[in-house]
């Protein structure tokens, strides 16, 4: 069975655009909830994590319910998402300082995961 991945402009929008709007279901309402967040990809896989860590409502939603709606690049991208594990998370949070800077927190090993790792999500093509 293949693996389904993001078409090119996806991926490529993923790295230029700063900022996403990802549409959730409330885990209690199920109504549809729309946040601005980051994005990041290492050119083949799409990541997205809550700097507030688990605490924020989105995160929550994802965990509840995994898949959403990402809108980027001009268009809506039916996703599911994926928790990733703490040791990924911690790739990923390499990945996101390197796009948006310094002010991004991480851990290593043997240390606590930050609260962003702890809210980290890979997002596959629903």
């Amino acid at each position: 069975m293949a693996i389904a991945s993001f078409p090119r402009e996806v991926l490529d929008a993923a790295a230029r655009e700063r900022e996403v709007t990802l549409t959730t279901h409330g885990r209690k309402t199920q109504k549809p909830r729309q946040v601005v967040i980051w994005i990041s990809t290492d050119g083949g896989r799409l990541f997205v994590r809550s700097g507030g860590g688990l605490g924020r409502h989105w995160p929550q939603n994802l965990l509840a319910r995994p898949e959403a709606i990402l809108q980027l690049g001009g268009r809506e991208v039916p996703v599911r998402a994926r928790p990733v594990a703490v040791d990924e998370a911690r790739q990923v949070s390499q990945l996101v300082r390197k796009k948006y800077g310094n002010q991004v927190r991480f851990s290593t090993e043997g240390q606590e995961p930050t609260p962003g790792e702890q809210a980290t999500f890979e997002l596959l093509p629903a």
